[in-house]
């Protein structure tokens, strides 16, 4: 601003070399930012229809004939991205209507929320946080006082330089510059303090967050049964991030302002009593202006925090958008879909570089408001402040001082060091006031990241707690009555049922229903008692819910009617064990590939040595991995295995564990025969009962009963006889 300012100085001068004042110049262009203003404010309202422009536009480019080859590809790709705008919109108007919603501000809500977070923050009165923000907090007092100080100095060195006084005035600039080393000090403390403060405040919330993220199996629930946040990796990256930070800077921006303005008037009242003036009027003044503008300047402020909100939310889909072209990079070049991808990936693109023109925008209009009043307006009260005391102050003796040249001369010092202690008083209260009313823009921003945040981690605390909030085909099953609902949501009435009767280990459902998060009843009633040796094969079309299932009777899906008995673990030794298809390998050795979920110090705890796991490798056939490399070598596994060996690898994770149940999903598709057979053989002698979902007709002599689905709600539940089990081995 301050170069933009040169630049309309120089303007004025040539316009009064011209023949303009400068006064003219000044009512021309405080005239024309009011009505760019008023335009700005008014086209909203202008444009009342949109929709029928654009057809009228449409209208009129078929009427002027073909257009070239990239007009029309630009033409077709703004309707895509028109289309794609109004699918992004009805689907963030969507999911609003679960709650009532407020839109991000200085609000009550903010206030709630932003309490609740700082008690994550700072969770004692005491804690280390606490002894950041004292320090802090001295550190900007003292930073106030030192400007005052040397205020002060300043003025008396233009005191000294009016009198001409050598040895005081270099007795005062050694003053000067011995203050700089402390006060250049406190600045970078200052600074310092803040990084500090908002590490802090990041190192709290993340570990608040991930502890609510991890509860529960919040981190599969979140994604896959809630859909209220899409992209949970960057709010708990970047907006935690961006959040501390503008907590701790807002601290800053508010406390040091205030302290300042509170010591500066102070200081500016004291110089004016020296002066013998009166000492309420100009304080009296500034306040008027500066309650004035403050006012004008709210009530034309952009809603900055939901705007800020909505760019860190295109932002987050823009990050989401590649996330998924790199995690399905393989799938993507197999089928050729880069320009599907490019495009939704311009798509993302474009609506964030929107989202960004638009604050842009709104904010040129404020900020150059904004400076109007703080840089001219304030000034003019400023100069009329600094000059009360001199124009109101007492004339008496003012005779005797043009008899006497050395008390004339004085007395001109004297002023002189008042004029530039007070306008270096002025200048500093004036930034004080401005880093205070910027705060304005900042609080409403920061309103924005609050709103996410504190919005994750209620969402956490509800999927936590059996909560969910997804679209649904409700209308269906309210007729049917085996879901209900509460306020759009559906309410897990089911039981999840522990037994603890080592005679009794059998997994056991009563009048259970198959329903997916979406509230799709798949199977509507499903009765079944599984007891340890009972090898169940899973059959059926694909969407019946043989997956489903397995996801059920692990945990991961909520229960609404029915109960589920599991046995409890005892010993270690877990009660079900599921493999799916396409295995997790995780970041570690090749030991940790064998053991997971389990760590080294539960490896060593079970009494479990490296030639058990070797012998586990050999079970699997997958021993010329542990002579190639050592348990302990770090390899990306992902990348180095195959997809039959990464199968391989995961059920050397079952043998490992030796659970009582094993839920197995199409884990050996990728597995030779005979091995599979092996493997089969190895899991029933460990006295593993089995769950299969497969389509190899070769496997069904490992298992005694069979589940069939017929994908439409129905199921059947028998024991299969020897010879149907040598029939179905060699039928393809």
């Amino acid at each position: 601003m301050s170069v933009l300012s040169k630049y309309v100085d120089r303007l004025a001068e040539t316009c009064e070399q011209n023949g303009f004042t400068k006064h003219a110049f000044s009512y021309a262009l405080i005239t024309s930012a009011i009505v760019a203003l008023t335009i700005k404010v008014t086209i909203p309202y202008v444009k009342s229809s949109p929709s029928k422009s654009f057809t009228s536009i449409q209208s009129s480019n078929t009427r002027m004939g073909s257009l070239t080859p990239s007009e029309t590809d630009g033409f077709e790709e703004d309707l895509k991205l028109a289309e794609a705008e109004k699918l992004l919109v009805a689907q963030q108007l969507k999911k609003k209507t679960y709650k009532h919603s407020i839109e991000p501000g200085l609000n009550k809500a903010f206030l709630k929320q932003l309490g609740m977070l700082v008690k994550i923050m700072i969770p004692k009165t005491l804690c280390y946080e606490t002894g950041l923000l004292s320090v802090h907090t001295f550190c900007l007092i003292s930073r106030t006082f030192l400007s005052i100080y040397v205020a002060a100095l300043e003025g008396a060195l233009v005191k000294f330089i009016v009198r001409k006084d050598v040895k005081q005035f270099a007795y005062v600039l050694l003053k000067w510059f011995g203050i700089a080393i402390p006060a250049t000090f406190i600045n970078s403390m200052i600074r310092f303090l803040e990084s500090k403060l908002a590490l802090s405040f990041r190192t709290r919330l993340v570990r608040h967050s991930y502890r609510l993220y991890f509860k529960n199996q919040n981190y599969y629930r979140v994604s896959n049964l809630d859909g209220r946040i899409e992209n949970a990796d960057h709010r708990l990256t970047e907006d935690i991030s961006v959040f501390a930070s503008s907590v701790a800077h807002l601290y800053s921006s508010l406390t040091k302002p205030c302290f300042d303005l509170m010591l500066i008037g102070l200081a500016l009242m004291r110089s004016s009593r020296k002066m013998k003036a009166n000492i309420l009027t100009g304080p009296a003044l500034s306040v008027s202006v500066i309650l004035l503008t403050a006012h004008i300047l709210r009530i034309v402020s952009p809603k900055f925090g939901l705007l800020v909100s909505e760019e860190a939310n295109r932002y987050g889909y823009l990050r989401h958008i590649h996330s998924r072209i790199i995690t399905n990079a393989e799938e993507i070049a197999f089928y050729g879909g880069h320009k599907v991808e490019m495009q939704q990936l311009r798509q993302a693109y474009n609506r964030l570089v929107n989202q960004m023109n638009n604050i842009f925008s709104q904010k040129l209009w404020f900020i150059m408001l904004e400076q109007f009043f703080m840089k001219y307006v304030w000034s003019g009260t400023g100069m009329i402040m600094v000059s009360l005391p001199i124009l109101t102050g007492s004339d008496a003796g003012e005779s005797s001082l043009i008899r006497d040249p050395v008390r004339n001369e004085s007395s001109v010092s004297e002023r002189t060091q008042y004029l530039t202690t007070a306008r270096n008083l002025l200048i500093s209260a004036a930034d004080a006031i401005e880093r205070l009313m910027s705060s304005y823009k900042e609080i409403v921003s920061l309103a924005g990241y609050t709103s996410r945040v504190a919005g994750m981690m209620d969402v956490f605390e509800e999927t936590a707690q059996g909560v969910y909030s997804k679209a649904t085909v409700a209308e269906n099953n309210k007729k049917r009555g085996i879901i209900e609902f509460c306020n759009g949501k559906p309410i897990a009435k089911g039981r999840i049922i522990y037994t603890n009767d080592p005679d009794n280990m059998s997994i056991t459902l009563k009048s259970v229903p198959v329903v997916t998060p979406n509230c799709d009843i798949v199977v509507p009633n499903l009765t079944l008692c599984i007891r340890p040796g009972v090898h169940l094969l899973i059959t059926g079309p694909n969407g019946c819910g043989k997956s489903s299932l397995f996801r059920i009777l692990s945990g991961l899906w909520p229960i609404y009617a029915g109960e589920l008995h599991i046995p409890r673990p005892i010993e270690d030794v877990p009660c079900m064990f599921y493999i799916p298809q396409r295995p997790y390998m995780s970041i570690g050795s090749l030991c940790d590939q064998i053991i997971y979920p389990d760590t080294r110090d539960d490896m060593k705890r079970k009494d479990i040595t490296e030639n058990q796991l070797r012998n586990i490798l050999k079970m699997v056939h997958l021993e010329h991995i542990a002579q190639r490399d050592s348990f302990d070598v770090v390899r990306d596994w992902k990348d180095i295995l195959s997809g039959g060996e990464k199968q391989r690898m995961a059920v050397a994770r079952l043998f490992y564990h030796k659970p009582r149940y094993a839920l197995l999903d199409e884990c050996t598709s990728a597995v030779s025969i005979d091995v599979e057979s092996s493997i089969y053989e190895i899991a029933k002698s460990m006295g593993i009962t089995l769950l299969t979902i497969t389509h190899r007709p070769t496997l069904w002599k490992y298992h005694t009963h069979i589940l069939e689905f017929d994908g439409l709600g129905s199921w059947r539940c028998r024991k299969m006889d020897d010879n149907e089990q040598q029939k179905k081995q060699f039928l393809e």
